[in-house]
């Protein structure tokens, strides 16, 4: 076996270990734990109402937040890509700013400016809508911190592909809502398929800006994240471990999609 074989292999074990030392224990770990009572147990703690209730608040949230979160992605990419106005540096380092600042802060951000002292608080309140410790604030959280995932998806893929086909469509007679509907929406679909993936594992998972305007009440604004803190800092660690196991489940299925959209990207 030559140097270069031996560099190359050991290159291969240590990122592999170094994977396996940073996720595969841990998961192991809570998997073990998990299933350790038995899977009675474990399928009575994830059957509670409790824990019904928070499954199927993040599933409704996910499904608020991410549609819109690709609406959205797929327009701006179009005006970062396709457009000429004035102020792209700008919505660029909006569309970022999600990545550099703690969930934590923009949680505290809506609160303050949506909370019952808040600058818009008084006016929602008015009106009978209430936005902090309920739905409606938690989906502005999710949407948020998932804002940057389609745009950064597809912007590479509208730069790539470039516009001849639209100018020819256009040149054609098309309307831009024809031209982008058979033209540009299916030369983008993988992009943006990957982005709604990035987003849905995003939304699932959130906890720090959902934990600031959610108030935790039970059976209402607990998400399965809230739901895991919540029994672990009440001493019921089976619980915990039940519930982390199922948001385990949940991100293996998103990421054996991640995996499939990829490879058929990859195939066209």
């Amino acid at each position: 076996m030559t140097t270069s074989s031996v560099s190359r292999y050991g290159i291969r074990v240590f990122a592999l270990g170094y994977v396996a030392l940073l996720l595969l224990v841990p998961i192991g770990v809570v998997l073990y734990r998990t299933f350790e009572p038995g899977v009675g147990a474990v399928w009575d703690s994830i059957t509670t109402p409790a824990a019904v209730s928070a499954f199927w608040l993040t599933i409704e949230i996910t499904a608020i937040a991410v549609p819109l979160n690709t609406i959205f992605g797929i327009v701006a990419a179009l005006a970062l890509v396709r457009s000429r106005v004035r102020g792209k540096r700008f919505l660029e380092a909006l569309i970022d700013l999600p990545f550099a600042i703690s969930p934590v802060v923009i949680g505290l951000s809506l609160f303050l400016l949506y909370g019952r002292q808040g600058w818009l608080g008084p006016t929602f309140t008015n009106a009978g809508i209430q936005v902090i410790f309920s739905v409606p604030g938690m989906v502005l959280a999710t949407i948020f911190v998932c804002l940057p995932f389609v745009v950064r998806e597809v912007v590479p893929v509208l730069r790539e592909i470039g516009d001849e086909q639209e100018q020819a469509a256009s040149t054609l007679g098309a309307s831009r809502w024809q031209t982008f509907w058979r033209v540009t929406l299916p030369a983008i679909r993988w992009g943006v398929a990957y982005g709604v993936v990035l987003s849905v594992a995003r939304a699932i998972g959130e906890f720090g800006a959902v934990s600031v305007v959610s108030g935790k009440i039970s059976g209402e604004t607990i998400t399965l994240p809230l739901l895991v803190e919540n029994r672990f800092s009440n001493f019921d660690l089976a619980g915990a471990y039940a519930a982390s196991a199922l948001m385990a489940v949940i991100a293996l299925a998103v990421l054996l999609a991640m995996t499939l959209l990829q490879r058929k990207g990859d195939a066209r």
